[in-house]
């Protein structure tokens, strides 16, 4: 079981030789996820397996913490103190790279603490970022109607992904995991190499708002949509074969690092056009 979301690449032995000894004999027709992934270890007694409702309550929790962050960082600024709401932004923004590099190398799947705590700074990076793609730092009218359809577009996206996948409209191989995983690293390299650009160099062609920008912000969020089906897939894989119920708060963490991304995608394309206006 892999998945292109590094969150959700990395999970616990236990779970990638099978599983956790909870899987029913009712699902032993179940074609694609039944080879190769049979029981061979047996859960604690203590714990019970996890459900949609696990990840559909952790996923909520985590999202909930990210907005609370957010409106946190949203107020700071509000009230004057926008210097220290973009410090927070940045603080945010770090805190959130090294909590999910914590989390996917340091065998911390399915922590509840990891989890809330990268919600916490992903909040106020997302809060902070929210305010300068809006342009509300320099006093554009329309900043709330962006950020409420950046929302309502990452709510859209997500929705239409879990019918797709639902509907088995595109089936998660691993080939086509393999390429979803392949472009994400060619983005993140792109991505990389304009930010470096643009600090050394003034550089700025993939985020300067031209022909080649909104290009890539597209590509960012096709990238972001077809994601979200490698982790729907890791998460149904989960609850098949009998995975503890914490690591539900694993599935949460991953499915919000792709929604945080399609989000600030999503914002950073309108953001574009309203700036040419």
């Amino acid at each position: 079981m892999r998945s292109n979301n590094p969150v959700l690449s990395n999970l616990p032995a236990s779970q990638q030789q099978g599983g956790y000894g909870y899987q029913q004999q009712s699902y032993g027709s179940y074609q694609g996820y039944q080879q190769g992934y049979q029981p061979q270890q047996q859960a604690p007694a203590n714990e019970r397996p996890m459900t949609v409702d696990d990840v559909v309550t952790k996923t909520g929790a985590t999202l909930g913490v990210i907005i609370v962050f957010a409106l946190i960082n949203f107020f700071i600024a509000a009230t004057g103190n926008v210097g220290l709401a973009m410090l927070l932004t940045v603080v945010g923004g770090i805190g959130g790279f090294i909590t999910v590099l914590v989390h996917s190398f340091g065998k911390k799947y399915g922590s509840r603490t990891v989890t809330l705590i990268y919600a916490a700074f992903e909040g106020l990076f997302v809060g902070g970022l929210s305010l300068l793609l809006s342009g509300w730092t320099i006093g554009n009218e329309n900043a709330g109607m962006m950020i409420g359809q950046a929302v309502l577009g990452t709510v859209g996206v997500f929705l239409g992904m879990l019918f797709v996948y639902k509907t088995g409209a595109i089936r998660v191989t691993p080939r086509f995991t393999r390429i979803v995983t392949g472009a994400i690293i060619g983005v993140a390299v792109l991505a990389l190499g304009n930010f470096v650009a643009a600090i050394f160099f003034d550089f700025n062609i993939l985020r300067d708002g031209g022909p080649i920008s909104i290009i890539f912000s597209l590509v960012c969020i096709v990238l972001a949509a077809v994601s979200f089906l490698n982790d729907f897939d890791v998460a149904d894989q989960l609850i098949r074969t009998g995975a503890p119920s914490k690591m539900a708060w694993g599935v949460a963490l991953g499915l919000a690092v792709t929604l945080v991304w399609l989000y600030t995608e999503i914002l950073r394309l309108l953001s574009y056009f309203t700036n040419r206006d």
